[in-house]
């Protein structure tokens, strides 16, 4: 009899073992992300998606460097007008296509010329490209681009199935399959998107999970009480006034970088009719606006001085932050001088679109209260960050509250949003002297020569004021305290290579 115990608990604790190996890893996201093609998506948490789903041609360090990923290698030629790069021949996408140069040509080749492609201002130095043996390829650029390499450390650099997409066309975001660690299962708009390991993977080895699903959670509070009951092993951006309660819990454990990026309101200045009012039709009630909100006082209510007061693309702590414009005081009384300037001493009244979540809702909330006091009123329109997204690229909107995780590169922080017909300009702001600036700063490799046109592009934008940056985030991640490897960077991606959890 003691016997057979012993032998049915040992074929208990093997059966137990091989369940415990089939491990689902659930990330808590604050929204749900856009569409999931690398090549039409815009989303910060798509991104997070895509860390798992889709690998690049280049990656970063969490010190920002670049190093190779799917590219081994590269070199430029003399005049830095060829970049010749070199592949990994070990690499399967996850519907068994090979990955290769030819399949390297038919990605850049989507990416600038799908109708929807918003990477189409990231690769259009890239004039034209030569496969020069099965894992060397060859692009040719119209000029020089000190900002290609770091553009393949992102969406563009995220290499598709050209099987998939020459099939799917525009739909291919509904099953994507690309080169990463996790290939696609499914996904509930709202709900989840479930992944699961792939077994063809290069880097296997480095996996530690079967699945990882992601599940939308905007509210920060829920977020947070569904990973304390075991519901998430990790979520991503906790709210700053959670930091010490995560600190003091012991089942919990904290992961912070200090992020590229910022957070703002893009002005629609003259995306359609929705344009046609004081704060797009006038630069002076957008100045006006930003003149209004105390910045540092903001980051203290709402963020408890865990971020940092913006008023540029780059954060003050950046190189490329142009010090001649440093943030600015609060100025009631300038504020509302601007107002009668414009023509509007009695007052406006906008509308602000903001993501319907705690935080962001409390970020305008503050400034709706400080902007009352110079005259200006705003009326908050709270949507799903989706719909928002939305609206804003139709023009649907007259003022939004969203921000932008950021890029090594300082042109993946201001070029796609401020030149005329850039991807991500949902200002439809166009001014002939803003694109000589941004273009110029992208033709050289001088850091010094490139900071001259960054400069005189800030300074352009505190005039013109199509976007009123705020302030610029710290990441901040909450994990069980049974999870180990994880590794903060500052792009604020969650790479799983090396994670684990007891």
């Amino acid at each position: 009899m003691r016997i057979g115990r012993i032998l049915t608990t040992a074929a208990l604790l093997t059966l137990c073992t091989g369940l415990a190996h089939a491990q689902d890893f659930r990330i808590g996201l604050q929204e749900d992300p856009d569409i999931l093609d690398p090549d039409q998506s815009r989303t910060f948490v798509g991104r997070i998606v895509y860390a798992s789903l889709c690998d690049k041609l280049v990656d970063i360090t969490p010190d920002l460097e670049i190093v190779p990923a799917l590219a081994t290698g590269w070199e430029w030629n003399a005049d830095g007008t060829e970049l010749t790069m070199t592949l990994r021949d070990d690499v399967v996408f996850h519907d068994g296509t090979p990955f290769n140069a030819e399949a390297v040509a038919a990605n850049i080749d989507r990416s600038k010329n799908l109708e929807t492609s918003r990477r189409k201002s990231e690769v259009a130095s890239i004039e034209s490209w030569e496969v020069v043996d099965e894992f060397t390829i060859r692009m040719t650029l119209s000029a020089p681009d000190a900002t290609l390499i770091a553009q393949f450390a992102d969406r563009s650099g995220m290499m598709l199935s050209p099987t998939a997409f020459e099939a799917a066309g525009e739909d291919f975001g509904l099953a994507p399959v690309c080169a990463g660690p996790f290939s696609f299962v499914e996904r509930i708009q709202q709900d989840r998107i479930v992944l699961e390991k792939f077994a063809d993977y290069y880097r296997a080895d480095e996996i530690n999970f079967d699945t990882v699903t992601f599940l939308p959670i905007p509210d920060t509070t829920v977020r947070l009480a569904n990973l304390r009951a075991g519901d998430l092993d990790m979520l991503e951006r906790l709210a700053a006034t959670d930091v010490s309660s995560v600190e003091g819990d012991d089942g919990l454990q904290l992961e912070r970088a200090t992020s590229l990026g910022y957070q703002g309101m893009t002005i629609n200045v003259a995306n359609g009719e929705r344009a046609e009012n004081p704060l797009g039709q006038s630069n002076l009630v957008r100045q006006a606006l930003s003149l209004a909100i105390d910045r540092a006082a903001l980051n203290q209510v709402v963020f408890e001085g865990a971020f940092a007061p913006g008023n540029q693309p780059f954060s003050p702590a950046s190189p490329w932050y142009n010090a001649e414009f440093p943030v600015p005081e609060r100025d009631v009384e300038a504020a509302m001088s601007l107002l009668a300037e414009a023509g509007f001493e009695g007052g406006v009244t906008i509308e602000v679109q903001v993501a319907n979540n705690p935080v962001q809702t409390q970020v305008m909330q503050v400034i709706q209260a400080m902007a009352a006091e110079a005259g200006i009123t705003i009326e908050l329109a709270a949507k799903e960050f989706a719909t928002l997204l939305a609206d804003q690229s139709a023009g649907d909107y007259t003022a939004s509250q969203i921000g932008w995780s950021g890029r090594v590169d300082p042109d993946g922080n201001i070029h796609q949003f401020m030149t005329t017909g850039g991807g991500i300009n949902d200002s439809h702001y166009s001014n002939p002297d803003m694109d000589t600036f941004l273009n110029e700063a992208r033709l050289s490799t001088d850091p010094a020569v490139r900071r001259e046109s960054y400069n005189a592009a800030i300074a352009l934008q505190q005039t013109d004021m199509p976007v009123i940056y705020l302030y610029h985030p710290v990441w901040i991640w909450a994990l069980d305290d049974s999870v180990s490897g994880f590794q903060a960077y500052p792009d604020g991606m969650i790479r799983l290579h090396g994670v684990s959890q007891n």
